[in-house]
């Protein structure tokens, strides 16, 4: 079975838009994969962050995931700076990564034009996340298209590596599904509904109270038509929920359009908060039970027993080629 890694920052709450863009598709993913799935909170600190906001973000990220349908028993989950092998493996490549590949990243070009001062590690962490992927030989690393470039430079980097020191590490292949929901912004849905937005009536979190997720949905925006037709260059309020209504109950748009062909805005929109509410409800019940449990440090104790074994030998082996040895 080939091997797939990602990745999960611990900043935020997760969003609706999450839920159903990435995560669902995560689900369905760790029944084809030998999945590996890790809280990245090394790539988070590139940003200033809370100490305790953060400690209390990784296992609440963690449990929700949990929640939505990640299964503990088909991935193999762990805290990134719990396994010391990952900053380790990511100094020997960046000591085989040049200044003009890291310099050309999107991510760090857009970034760092908003902090008048950037840390070292925001334009470094790039190396940091190929040595993730590069320590298990993933095959597959799930991405947004926003996140594909850095998956082509831990194959550069793995491939430069492999060149000059011998057969060490897999090349892996960026995973990128075409059939994920794009959830847009309830106030703008010309926008992808985004947990920082600057408007947080349009967004949706999966820990958001029941009655605030159905004031959001009631207030969403829509058109003066008043025909529950899917049209997103016309109409992208109203389609923005026709696909929520899609992603959660399956159904296909054609028999949504179908089924509310005499309802008004009103009476859709009532529909819409119905079956979210259903579904978060669920998550957030499963949530509140794995919290406040032994369950996650006994998932996490097991994954990094595993991965820092694997990182590890990967890391003693690199030593080797590169010469760090006594002789």
């Amino acid at each position: 079975m080939k091997k797939m890694l990602t990745g999960l920052q611990p900043t935020g709450v997760i969003t609706l838009g999450n839920y159903i863009g990435a995560i669902k598709q995560m689900v369905k993913y760790q029944d084809e994969y030998e999945s590996y799935l890790f809280i990245a909170d090394l790539h988070s600190i590139t940003v200033p962050q809370d100490p305790t906001e953060l400690s209390k973000n990784i296992k609440s990220l963690l449990a929700l995931y949990i929640a939505c349908g990640i299964d503990p028993n088909k991935n193999i989950i762990f805290i990134q700076s719990e396994n010391e092998y990952h900053a380790n493996i990511s100094w020997l490549l960046e000591c085989n990564t040049y200044y003009g590949e890291l310099s050309r990243m999107t991510q760090f070009k857009d970034k760092s034009k908003k902090q008048v001062n950037f840390t070292s590690g925001l334009f470094t962490y790039p190396v940091l996340m190929a040595a993730d992927i590069l320590a298990y030989d993933a095959d597959y690393v799930p991405v947004g298209v926003d996140q594909k470039q850095h998956v082509e430079l831990a194959r550069d980097i793995a491939i430069r590596f492999n060149k000059k020191y011998g057969d060490t590490f897999t090349i892996p292949e960026p995973l990128i599904s075409a059939s994920g929901t794009k959830i847009m912004d309830l106030v703008d849905p010309t926008k992808k509904m985004s947990k920082s937005s600057d408007n947080q009536k349009g967004v949706i979190r999966l820990l958001d109270d029941v009655n605030v997720i159905r004031k959001k949905i009631m207030g969403a925006t829509t058109d003066s038509e008043m025909i529950v037709k899917f049209d997103p260059i016309n109409k992208p309020g109203i389609s923005n929920l026709i696909n929520i209504y899609s992603a959660i109950t399956n159904m296909s748009i054609s028999d949504i359009e179908s089924k509310f062909s005499t309802s008004n805005y009103g009476q859709f929109k009532r529909e819409v908060a119905d079956v979210v509410i259903d579904e978060i409800t669920k998550i957030q019940n499963k949530y509140n039970e794995i919290i406040n449990s032994d369950t996650l440090n006994e998932i996490l104790d097991n994954g990094i027993k595993i991965t820092r074994e694997i990182a590890k030998k990967k890391f003693e082996d690199m030593k080797h080629k590169m010469g760090f040895m006594r002789v």
